[in-house]
């Protein structure tokens, strides 16, 4: 099956140059471009994307508004969000994790690093790593940071977390300490499908896109805490 790619940055010679990269892999294909988050969203709806390649910082509706655009609509709800980033650490990373994205890259990756970072969206996992993403939010918490407007307060997933089953909480801490589906079936001692079905359970119980979101919840709850070195 081909992923379908929007490509959403204000820079054209930055999109040709990604669409020149997607459209030459087997199994990829752009299917439309963007220079705003509003044409983002719009694009996405209509050319039946799998994957949004979003810029943070656009003129008008910028990356993170768009990608909480795309995340709380339905009709969108198979649409993965990889946001592209100048920095390597930098706040809104975090609060496009939380408006919905399944993670970031920066934009001075290398090819084989974005085609990848597609696949793995695609499959709705989390960008590039889990480990990534979570050193991310553990930085940010342990700064002080909060989810500035971006929806409920740090905790108050808390009482959702009742929902689980002691082993559903137990992989969910597994995911948000960065390991693999194979990585947990080995600490665990079950099979890599048993996680996977775990995983799926609870992110269907916590209303989580994907294993990105499932990392934002364990922090917002306070299930894990960030360790401050």
């Amino acid at each position: 099956m081909t992923i379908r790619v929007v490509l959403a940055d204000d820079q054209a010679l930055l999109r040709s140059a990604f669409r020149v990269l997607v459209d030459s892999e087997p199994g990829m294909q752009v299917v439309g471009e963007a220079s705003d988050g509003a044409e983002a969203v719009a694009v996405a709806r209509s050319a039946r994307a799998d994957v949004v390649l979003m810029d943070i910082r656009m003129p008008g509706t910028d990356g993170l508004a768009a990608t909480r655009m795309i995340s709380e609509d339905p009709e969108l709800a198979g649409v993965h969000v990889v946001m592209l980033t100048t920095f390597e650490v930098d706040e809104y990373v975090v609060q496009s994790l939380r408006a919905g994205a399944s993670g970031f890259l920066g934009k001075g990756a290398e090819p084989d690093e974005l085609l990848n970072a597609i696949r793995i969206a695609a499959a709705g996992e989390a960008l590039l790593s889990p480990a990534a993403t979570k050193g991310l939010i553990a930085t940010f918490l342990a700064q002080g940071g909060t989810w500035d407007g971006s929806g409920d307060p740090p905790g108050a997933h808390g009482e959702r977390l009742s929902a689980l089953t002691v082993r559903e909480r137990e992989v969910l801490t597994q995911v948000a300490a960065g390991l693999s589906n194979d990585e947990i079936a080995e600490r665990l001692v079950v099979s890599p499908l048993t996680v996977k079905t775990h995983v799926n359970r609870a992110m269907a119980k916590l209303g989580a896109r994907d294993r990105a979101q499932l990392v934002v919840i364990a922090y917002e709850s306070g299930l894990v805490r960030p360790r401050v070195e």
